[in-house]
């Protein structure tokens, strides 16, 4: 017993920055307007998507679920942050960390998996648009989605099983703000060779298969826009494509530098900056760069807000 109390500790210490404290109250204000703004712009998203008839095809229904699943992401990690940077206290419970790990990853891959089925929705209604609602029904829209939930849980389900396994010997101190995987694993007190192996592997696969499926769709993408005869046609699919691409850069970008380097490789300190980045700047970005580059999402927007104002005045 005193064996599995030393190996599994009762709590974690989130490090963060604490070797900076005088980050502390600057990184809360930040944090919290940042999660204020990631709360308004996805559910506005999602409350416009849902209400307004014009925005009833497919690539909203996408574009509903990437809102829905950027609200868990960023819930996932941001109010325990906010937790410790406003006030003394760092720790984590051990369940709550391991929940966290497991939640966290599970929606991370998820997003890598649903950002490359909106490229392939993009390139239907861009490639095939006589034929777009008939090949992207709702039937089909509901399995994809479902599909990508599947998979990044079966992946947080394998992945984070394995790290949990990991006796840590009274190890509490976990370098980062919340409980990611990799930093679970470098707390080990044994060799962790075939845990970071596994988790790089399942990384690229992930990351690549969407990420091929992307470019892939957006070469013949782009070969169908430079074929469109009106101006016009040819700036709203490069408005509508390029806020895709956008998003798609800001996630995988740091993604891909934080779990497909070689252990030990980075600095810890740009390795925190980077998360930061992709699980809070990401999801806070994302419903502004669809609205502000799509007339569609604005003028049902302008459409809701009307409403809103008139049912104030009844």
């Amino acid at each position: 017993m005193k064996h599995m109390n030393e190996s599994f500790p009762k709590d974690f210490i989130l490090m963060g920055f604490t070797k900076y404290p005088w980050l502390d109250l600057p990184l809360f204000f930040a944090l919290l307007i940042s999660y204020m703004f990631t709360l308004l712009g996805n559910i506005a998203i999602i409350l416009v998507s849902q209400l307004d008839s014009q925005l009833q095809s497919p690539m909203y229904f996408f574009l509903t679920s990437l809102s829905f699943l950027d609200l868990c992401f960023t819930t996932t990690t941001v109010p325990q942050m906010l937790v410790n940077l406003g006030g003394p206290n760092k720790n984590i419970t051990y369940i709550g960390c391991m929940i966290q790990a497991y939640v966290f990853h599970w929606l991370g891959c998820t997003e890598c998996v649903l950002l490359g089925i909106m490229a392939l929705d993009r390139y239907v209604a861009v490639c095939k648009p006589l034929r777009y609602s008939v090949i992207m029904n709702h039937k089909l829209c509901r399995q994809l989605s479902s599909t990508a939930w599947f998979i990044g849980l079966a992946n947080s389900l394998l992945q984070s099983t394995l790290t949990i396994q990991l006796p840590l010997c009274g190890n509490q101190e976990l370098e980062h703000f919340f409980c990611e995987l990799p930093g679970l694993i470098k707390m080990a007190c044994v060799d962790i060779t075939v845990n970071e192996l596994t988790l790089s592997m399942v990384a690229t696969f992930l990351t690549m298969g969407p990420l091929s499926m992307i470019l892939i769709s957006y070469g013949y993408i782009a070969q169908a826009v430079f074929r469109i005869p009106s101006a016009d046609g040819r700036h709203k699919a490069f408005n509508t494509c390029s806020s895709h691409l956008l998003v798609v850069s800001l996630f995988y970008g740091p993604g891909i530098y934080i779990y497909m380097q070689p252990s030990g490789d980075s600095p810890q300190d740009l390795i925190k900056v980077l998360t930061l980045f992709y699980c809070v700047i990401t999801p806070m970005a994302n419903p502004f760069i669809y609205t502000l580059r799509n007339k569609d999402v604005k003028g049902a927007l302008r459409r809701l807000l009307r409403r809103v104002v008139l049912f104030k005045r009844i």
